[in-house]
Protein backbone atom coordinates (compact mmCIF):
# COMPACT_ATOMS: atom_id res chain seq x y z
CA UNK A 1 0.00 0.00 0.00
CA UNK A 2 2.96 2.57 0.85
CA UNK A 3 4.21 1.61 -2.70
CA UNK A 4 0.86 3.01 -4.44
CA UNK A 5 0.71 5.50 -2.29
CA UNK A 6 4.15 6.86 -2.87
CA UNK A 7 3.67 6.44 -6.55
CA UNK A 8 0.66 8.20 -6.60
CA UNK A 9 1.98 11.18 -4.62
CA UNK A 10 5.19 11.28 -7.40
CA UNK A 11 2.30 11.41 -10.16
CA UNK A 12 0.86 13.79 -8.73
CA UNK A 13 3.80 16.32 -8.77
CA UNK A 14 4.47 15.20 -12.64
CA UNK A 15 1.24 16.59 -12.99
CA UNK A 16 1.97 19.74 -11.07
CA UNK A 17 5.19 20.01 -12.81
CA UNK A 18 3.67 20.01 -16.23
CA UNK A 19 1.81 23.23 -15.36
CA UNK A 20 4.33 25.10 -13.81
CA UNK A 21 6.77 24.09 -16.57
CA UNK A 22 4.27 25.27 -19.41
CA UNK A 23 3.29 28.34 -17.61
CA UNK A 24 7.32 29.49 -17.41
CA UNK A 25 7.76 28.87 -20.91
CA UNK A 26 10.59 26.30 -19.60
CA UNK A 27 9.57 23.92 -22.99
CA UNK A 28 12.53 21.51 -23.00
CA UNK A 29 11.85 20.87 -19.22
CA UNK A 30 8.71 20.10 -20.72
CA UNK A 31 9.37 18.10 -22.64
CA UNK A 32 11.77 16.14 -20.63
CA UNK A 33 8.62 15.25 -18.47
CA UNK A 34 8.07 12.35 -21.51
CA UNK A 35 9.63 9.07 -22.13
CA UNK A 36 11.76 9.29 -25.20
CA UNK A 37 8.66 7.66 -27.24
CA UNK A 38 5.72 9.55 -25.73
CA UNK A 39 3.15 11.39 -27.24
CA UNK A 40 1.37 14.66 -26.52
CA UNK A 41 -1.99 14.70 -28.08
CA UNK A 42 -5.10 17.64 -28.68
CA UNK A 43 -7.22 19.00 -31.71
CA UNK A 44 -4.41 21.48 -31.62
CA UNK A 45 -2.08 19.37 -33.31
CA UNK A 46 0.44 16.31 -31.62
CA UNK A 47 4.08 15.48 -31.09
CA UNK A 48 6.19 12.99 -30.23
CA UNK A 49 9.48 12.67 -28.20
CA UNK A 50 10.78 15.16 -25.53
CA UNK A 51 12.46 17.62 -28.15
CA UNK A 52 9.29 17.07 -30.78
CA UNK A 53 6.99 18.06 -27.82
CA UNK A 54 9.07 20.94 -26.85
CA UNK A 55 9.50 22.56 -30.58
CA UNK A 56 5.58 21.79 -31.12
CA UNK A 57 4.87 24.18 -27.65
CA UNK A 58 7.19 26.54 -28.85
CA UNK A 59 5.27 26.75 -32.02
CA UNK A 60 1.58 26.64 -30.44
CA UNK A 61 2.07 28.54 -26.95
CA UNK A 62 3.04 32.14 -26.99
CA UNK A 63 6.21 33.61 -24.95
CA UNK A 64 5.29 34.95 -22.07
CA UNK A 65 4.60 38.46 -21.66
CA UNK A 66 1.88 41.21 -21.39
CA UNK A 67 -1.65 39.98 -22.16
CA UNK A 68 -0.02 36.14 -23.15
CA UNK A 69 0.58 34.93 -19.90
CA UNK A 70 -1.53 31.92 -18.60
CA UNK A 71 -2.00 29.75 -15.66
CA UNK A 72 -3.18 25.85 -15.74
CA UNK A 73 -4.62 24.33 -13.14
CA UNK A 74 -5.08 20.32 -12.60
CA UNK A 75 -7.82 18.87 -10.47
CA UNK A 76 -9.91 15.72 -9.66
CA UNK A 77 -7.22 14.03 -10.34
CA UNK A 78 -7.75 9.93 -10.09
CA UNK A 79 -4.81 7.56 -10.60
CA UNK A 80 -4.64 3.94 -11.16
CA UNK A 81 -1.02 2.30 -10.83
CA UNK A 82 -0.33 -1.11 -12.01
CA UNK A 83 3.13 -1.76 -10.97
CA UNK A 84 5.33 0.55 -13.09
CA UNK A 85 2.58 2.04 -15.15
CA UNK A 86 -0.30 3.94 -14.30
CA UNK A 87 -3.57 5.09 -16.23
CA UNK A 88 -4.31 9.09 -15.44
CA UNK A 89 -7.75 11.09 -15.52
CA UNK A 90 -8.09 14.72 -14.25
CA UNK A 91 -9.79 17.97 -15.17
CA UNK A 92 -7.60 21.21 -16.02
CA UNK A 93 -8.49 24.94 -16.13
CA UNK A 94 -6.36 27.49 -18.08
CA UNK A 95 -6.83 31.17 -16.79
CA UNK A 96 -5.10 33.58 -19.27
CA UNK A 97 -4.84 37.49 -19.70
CA UNK A 98 -7.21 39.43 -21.46
CA UNK A 99 -8.27 42.71 -22.25
CA UNK A 100 -10.75 42.90 -19.55
CA UNK A 101 -8.96 40.90 -16.89
CA UNK A 102 -7.88 37.09 -16.47
CA UNK A 103 -10.41 34.64 -18.53
CA UNK A 104 -10.97 30.88 -18.69
CA UNK A 105 -9.25 30.09 -21.68
CA UNK A 106 -10.71 26.53 -21.50
CA UNK A 107 -11.53 23.55 -19.32
CA UNK A 108 -11.43 20.46 -20.06
CA UNK A 109 -10.13 16.73 -19.64
CA UNK A 110 -6.42 15.15 -19.54
CA UNK A 111 -5.95 11.41 -20.09
CA UNK A 112 -2.22 10.20 -19.46
CA UNK A 113 -0.74 7.03 -19.12
CA UNK A 114 2.46 7.69 -17.07
CA UNK A 115 5.23 4.99 -16.64
CA UNK A 116 8.18 5.03 -14.18
CA UNK A 117 11.88 4.69 -16.10
CA UNK A 118 14.98 4.92 -14.07
CA UNK A 119 13.39 6.08 -10.92
CA UNK A 120 10.85 8.56 -12.05
CA UNK A 121 7.42 9.23 -13.46
CA UNK A 122 7.19 10.27 -16.67
CA UNK A 123 4.23 11.12 -19.42
CA UNK A 124 4.02 8.25 -22.06
CA UNK A 125 0.59 9.55 -23.84
CA UNK A 126 -0.97 12.93 -22.66
CA UNK A 127 -4.35 13.27 -24.44
CA UNK A 128 -6.58 16.59 -24.17
CA UNK A 129 -10.18 17.14 -24.74
CA UNK A 130 -11.17 20.78 -24.94
CA UNK A 131 -14.54 19.91 -23.03
CA UNK A 132 -15.35 23.90 -23.10
CA UNK A 133 -13.41 26.44 -25.35
CA UNK A 134 -13.17 30.33 -25.28
CA UNK A 135 -10.74 32.56 -26.57
CA UNK A 136 -7.66 30.21 -25.77
CA UNK A 137 -5.13 32.96 -26.90
CA UNK A 138 -2.45 30.31 -28.76
CA UNK A 139 -0.79 30.57 -31.63
CA UNK A 140 -3.33 28.70 -33.70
Amino acid sequence: MNDILHAKDAIRELLADYCFRLDGYELAELGRLFTPTGQWISRNGRAQGPDGIASFMRQLVPAPGPGTRRKHFTTNIIIDVDGDSAGVRSNFLVVRDAPGGPAIAVAGTYRDRVVRLDGRWRFEQRELFHDIAGESGLNR
